[in-house]
């Protein structure tokens, strides 16, 4: 029998799949974007363009906080490695479909399984590392999200270039399997207690529909279908919520809603959403649109909310023991709502230079912000709803963002 490797190798070995699984995960959502004329050129079906998003965001949104709870009943590993395998399948098949509707199935399978990949992977930092090694790697895994978030489109564009649009898709096979490898050999469970609870099937299904309800809603939004959609979900996650109250052990226990730091931070995550993804939208569209830029130039406008982002993160997660959270989360909330206002004043005469003075400001008040709330959470909440709580964060952001 071959010996375990040392307890240090085991965890850089984890480390490091959790960091390039992390950002196939986040890169995925924006490579996609640069290879899509070139996809509809050839498949057709430019009337089912946006569901090939769509798709993507759907089943990774609804889904992150079914496995933030599932990892908790039945341990990180075995969750990690059926969402790594959802998602390597999810990319083979969107590589080799040969319709608009294979691909938008294929893109549903690949969020399925980043719906899992990406709440695992700070679930499963918070469990291996102390408050001060937290610290410490929460900076640096958030910078690999804005970090992807630049690689994406270009690297796109590359193999689109370079090779065909397919391998948009099947680069992700081999650095995913590397990553599978790494976290499930290297990652060791902690001891479980044997008399797992029912898992409650009732609020899995009552958050799925009341997620799917107003994600739908949204993607229409402003018709009177739209309108009923929302209007849907939000008797579902009423019927949710009397649901979850009275479940033996909830899929998102609502106790912790009433813990003042966890609803901040829920809060917090949900305006940070919206900022960052309509950031990140529609601001390339108003540079080409009204700035009269180009592309390349629209793209290099919202790098410095990219790049501010990354570098607060890894600076204020190494001070966050010496400051600790509250200043750093209440310096970026700070920030990050100046910069938004400011925003709410560009118009077609304001330049490009101040655009961007704005857009970075929103970039450092979230790699202040968000990091914290995340490492302040984990710390605050018991070992058995670590899963779950670090998921529904996510998982805010996620909705935010949709919104």
């Amino acid at each position: 029998m071959k010996p375990h490797p040392p307890q240090s190798h085991r965890t850089t070995l984890v480390t490091a799949g959790i960091m390039l699984s992390l950002f196939l995960a986040s890169m995925e959502s924006t490579v996609v974007a640069t290879a899509m004329p070139t996809i509809v050129g050839q498949l057709g079906g430019l009337q089912h363009y946006a569901w090939v998003f769509s798709a993507y965001m759907l089943a990774s949104t609804t889904t992150v906080p079914l496995y933030g709870k599932l990892s908790d009943l039945y341990g990180r590993r075995r969750l990690y490695a059926a969402a790594m395998i959802f998602f390597l399948a999810g990319s083979v098949l969107c590589g080799r479909s040969g319709s608009m509707n294979q691909l938008i199935f294929a893109r549903a399978l690949q969020g399925l399984g980043a719906g899992g990949i990406m709440p695992l992977a700070f679930i499963l930092i918070g469990e291996m590392f102390s408050l001060e090694q937290r610290a410490k790697m929460q900076g640096l895994f958030s910078g690999v999200w804005g970090v992807s978030s630049i690689v994406g489109p270009l690297l796109g564009g590359y193999l689109v270039n370079r090779f065909s649009w397919h391998w948009v898709f099947y680069v992700n096979v081999i650095p995913g399997l590397l990553a599978a490898g790494f976290v499930t050999g290297g990652y060791r469970e902690s001891p479980r207690d044997r008399e797992q609870p029912a898992v409650d099937y009732a609020g899995a299904a009552w958050l799925t529909l009341s997620v799917l309800l107003l994600l739908f809603g949204l993607l229409d939004f402003g018709t009177s279908y739209s309108w009923f959609l929302i209007l849907s979900a939000l008797v579902s996650f009423f019927v949710l919520v009397w649901v979850e109250r009275r479940a033996p052990d909830p899929i998102l226990p609502t106790g912790l809603f009433r813990e003042r730091l966890f609803s901040t931070a829920i809060a917090h995550g949900l305006l940070a959403g919206c900022a960052m993804f309509g950031s990140i939208s529609f601001v390339p569209l108003y540079v080409q649109s009204v700035l009269g830029t180009n592309a390349t130039q629209a793209g290099l406008t919202i790098t410095p909310l990219l790049l501010g982002w990354v570098g607060a993160s890894v600076i204020g997660m190494r001070l966050i023991l010496s400051m600790g959270y509250r200043r750093l989360s209440v310096t970026g909330m700070i920030l990050l709502a100046a910069g938004a206002f400011l925003m709410t004043l560009i118009d077609a005469d304001s330049s490009r230079a101040l655009l961007m003075t704005c857009i970075t400001m929103m970039g450092i008040g979230m790699g202040l912000s968000i990091p914290s709330f995340l490492v302040a959470v984990q710390t605050s909440v018991e070992r058995r709803q670590l899963g779950t709580a670090t998921s529904t964060l996510q998982f805010s952001r996620s909705i935010g963002g949709g919104t």
